[in-house]
Parts: C-alpha cells; sequence; structure tokens
C-alpha cells in the first residue's frame, strides 16, 4: 500500500468488478483498507458542500444565508448516508475525508460570524456547537432515514427558532471544547 491506497492491480483494465454496474464496491475492493477508500470516495462528494457553503456566503441576508447553509448540509446527509456517516465523524481515521471537514468547518465558521454579526443568530453559538449539531442530526437522519426520511427538517426547524438571537436565553453549560467534540464524535453509538 502506498499513501493509504492500494497498490495497483497487475492489470489496470481489472476495477475489481464482476460486470459494469458495481458502484463504489470496485472502488473497495480497490482499496486496503475502509479509510482508503473513504477517502477515495468522499473529498469529491464534498465538493457539493463547497457549493452550498459558497451560496451561504453569497447570500445578501445572513440568517438566510446561514439557514441555507445548515437546510444544504443536512439534504446532503439525508441523501448519502455514508456522507452522513462521514461527517458525523464515524471514520476518524480517514485523512483526506477529514481534512476536507476541517475546511469545511473553517467555512462555517465564516457563515457563523456573518450571523451573528448581523444580529439574528444568538451571539452564544459557537463553531463547536456547529459539530455538536451535525452529529446530533446525523443521528437523526440515520435513525429515521426509512421510516420518514423528512424527519430532519422538522427538527432542524426547532433547532433554528432556538439559534434565533431574539429567542435567546442564557445557557448555564459552556459549549463543549474541539477537544470534546472529537472525542465525543469518535465514541461508537451505543448498540444495546
Amino acid at each position: 500500500m502506498r499513501d493509504g491506497h492500494a497498490e495497483p492491480r497487475a492489470n489496470p483494465d481489472d476495477d475489481g468488478c464482476l460486470g459494469s454496474r458495481c458502484g463504489h464496491g470496485g472502488a473497495f475492493l480497490r482499496t486496503k483498507s475502509r479509510e482508503a477508500f473513504f477517502d477515495a470516495i468522499f473529498p469529491e462528494r464534498l465538493t457539493a458542500l463547497d457549493r452550498i457553503t459558497e451560496a451561504a456566503l453569497a447570500e445578501p441576508d445572513a440568517w438566510d444565508g446561514f439557514v441555507g447553509f445548515l437546510e444544504g448540509l443536512f439534504a446532503l446527509q439525508a441523501e448519502d448516508l455514508g456522507l452522513n456517516d462521514a461527517l458525523a465523524q464515524r471514520f476518524p481515521a480517514a485523512t483526506q475525508l477529514n481534512d476536507a471537514c476541517h475546511r469545511g468547518f473553517q467555512q462555517a465558521d465564516q457563515i457563523i460570524t456573518r450571523a451573528k454579526k448581523s444580529g439574528q443568530l444568538r451571539e452564544d453559538f459557537d463553531p463547536q456547537d456547529l459539530a455538536t449539531l451535525v452529529w446530533a442530526m446525523s443521528q437523526v437522519i440515520r435513525g429515521s432515514m426509512t421510516v420518514a426520511p423528512q424527519a430532519w427538517q422538522r427538527c432542524l426547524a426547532f433547532f433554528l427558532d432556538g439559534l434565533r438571537a431574539d429567542a435567546a436565553h442564557p445557557i448555564k453549560v459552556p459549549p463543549l471544547t474541539p477537544k470534546q467534540v472529537a472525542e465525543a464524535m469518535r465514541r461508537p453509538a451505543n448498540r444495546t
């Protein structure tokens, strides 16, 4: 293995698939680890998130940009459970994927800052709170996918109402630190 990716096959035309419609199965067969597989497929998918971020920053109304960013982000997660899991950091060893997520959160910080400066987003909302929200929504998306695929939209609407500056009240508990967020997101879900 070189750089986390599988060695090339002896026959470059052999993609590891039996037939032409293997989807990501062939890519998985060409990699030596699950993390290498995610590094191979998800950064390209995250370009859609870049477009959502750009649109949010270009939106004249900062609150509408913030809402559009969250709606777009969670719609992407709802469309692709693998991406949902990736954004919830279930694969911490996938370095390229984690780098792309880190860049995405830096861009999200700009969206958050802009919405706070406009006076529409509560002042105490931090990027770590966004990470926690992404993590929580990933659970809603995963749990409701087959029963009520749009349930995340209702949940997000409740979250957004609570994030408005005019609805804010003091919160006694501080946001998680970046280290706490990373640790919490890496822990496997309780499978009882």
